[in-house]
């Protein structure tokens, strides 16, 4: 019998086709929930709305919605623009009844690379998400201009100090910048809002442009790249610190954009099953982790 694998997402990128379909094949593989890209929604041919009566009709659980860009750090009329963005993003992300909205670090050459500055920001990112119900998970991209790293990120955010402001950890950035997962402990679990996991298929990437061109074409699922034992590790190093949140997969790859959703859909359950029985080895249900039959 299929199980159904509860605090394990899917992101609607790693999947082709049509919005509709990339939910079924989820649901089918046994997911509860789904992170959910921005294109993916307001693609959608009848418009926003129909992309959320699918979503909502689908029983997945919204994990996210991803993603808001260079918002930190800007001043003039280039704030006031973003401002307006993350103001559209927002209430798409409360449309969709996600309750987590994905921001990522800037890369702009426009952007001030002073903290405080960018906390600043954040925090004004964060006032605007309160009458929404929702929280902002801050990441930092591998090649972000000044936050390229979760604890640079993590440094920021206890700046900020929001309650609704917290932190977007993704296992490829983690890897590609080559964070000492040491550091994960010195986190608040309370303050983690979203843990994004994939895998790639070699063990450096020392140039900024190498990293985005393996983050947004070659990731590969949990299990299936050179870092397992890694990954393993940033996983068990999360529960030992307490967190209960969710996971979910955020695998940009090339090939599964031609490969059937059902097959890429599997692949992904492969994956939380390995993290879940293999890494975890929990036969009685953990919070987050729990296998429905």
């Amino acid at each position: 019998m299929n199980r159904r694998i509860a605090g394990f997402g899917m992101d609607t990128i790693t999947l082709a086709g049509p919005l509709e379909a990339k939910l079924e094949a989820m649901c089918a593989a046994g997911f509860q929930q789904v992170m959910l890209s921005a294109r993916d929604v307001v693609g959608h041919p009848g418009g926003v709305k129909a992309a959320v009566a699918a979503v909502r009709a689908s029983g997945l659980r919204p994990t996210g919605f991803q993603v808001l860009r260079d918002f930190e750090g800007l001043s003039g009329h280039l704030h006031g623009y973003k401002v307006d963005i993350a103001k559209s993003m927002l209430q798409m992300c409360e449309a969709l009844g996600s309750r987590v909205l994905l921001a990522c670090s800037s890369t702009s050459r426009h952007a001030s690379q002073d903290f405080d500055d960018i906390a600043r920001d954040l925090q004004k990112l964060a006032m605007l998400a309160v009458p929404l119900g929702i929280k902002v998970a801050f990441e930092g991209l591998s090649w972000g201009r000044t936050i390229n790293e979760f604890t640079t990120a993590w440094d920021v955010v206890t700046r900020a100090d929001c309650p609704n402001l917290g932190l977007g950890l993704d296992s490829f950035h983690v890897f590609a910048a080559k964070t000492p997962l040491d550091a994960i402990d010195e986190l608040d679990p309370e303050r983690i809002f979203l843990v994004q996991l994939s895998d790639f298929m070699w063990h450096e990437t020392p140039t900024f442009e190498e990293r985005m061109t393996t983050a947004r074409t070659f990731r590969v699922f949990p299990g299936e790249g050179v870092h397992s034992e890694g990954l393993a590790d940033l996983v068990l190093r999360l529960q030992a610190l307490g967190y209960q949140g969710d996971y979910s997969f955020e695998v940009f790859n090339d090939d599964y954009q031609q490969l059937p959703l059902e097959v890429v859909a599997e692949r992904g359950r492969r994956s939380a099953l390995w993290l879940a029985e293999d890494v975890l080895h929990t036969p009685r249900p953990l919070p987050g982790w729990t296998l429905h039959a």
